[in-house]
């Protein structure tokens, strides 16, 4: 076989995906001006031949392939409210990268933002995908929150709080 796991949330879960990659690059040349429904069925298809996917679990499986794609095609994406929230660091491990990366581990575990997952993005091909031009930057929920520092605390907290609210965990600080 030869081709690529990829790790992916779908649902509340993290699944290895076999040929992601591979498949996304297709749907990007096959459905070039489609609907988001017929890219899901694009990838689903394809998919399906390398993966096991259960159909009581398919449509978990699209929206992820679906969240997967856009990202990679650097589209807008959704949070998903059966999902954790993703917040992202992206820098390639300069001081600045590391301390906005503690600074957000800190935040949220004051917030105990318990449904949440934090990645700190070093691959500069990674980076360029997303659009951001600077390092250190924050992604939150897949929109660009800071680009060349580090925001202070109270404006994290400003940006995060609005998940705590959505995870039904009473807000204090509010």
């Amino acid at each position: 076989m030869g081709a690529e796991v990829t790790r992916i949330r779908v649902g509340r879960f993290d699944s290895g995906i076999i040929g992601l990659k591979e498949a996304i690059e297709e749907a990007m040349k096959a459905c070039m001006g489609k609907s988001d429904q017929e890219k899901s069925e694009f990838l689903l298809t394809r998919l399906k031949k390398d993966n096991y996917i259960p159909d009581q679990a398919s449509q978990d499986y699209v929206r992820a392939f679906l969240r997967e794609y856009k990202k990679a095609a650097g589209e807008p994406v959704d949070a998903e409210a059966d999902g954790p929230l993703e917040i992202l660091v992206l820098g390639q491990g300069c001081t600045q990268c590391d301390a906005l990366e503690r600074l957000v581990m800190a935040v949220m575990t004051e917030l105990q933002l318990t449904d949440a997952v934090l990645e700190h993005v070093t691959d500069i091909k990674a980076i360029a995908k997303t659009g951001v031009m600077g390092v250190p930057a924050l992604m939150v929920a897949g929109q660009v929150k800071s680009v060349g520092s580090v925001p202070s605390k109270s404006q994290l907290i400003q940006w995060l709080i609005p998940y705590k609210r959505k995870q039904g965990i009473p807000n204090e600080k509010a």
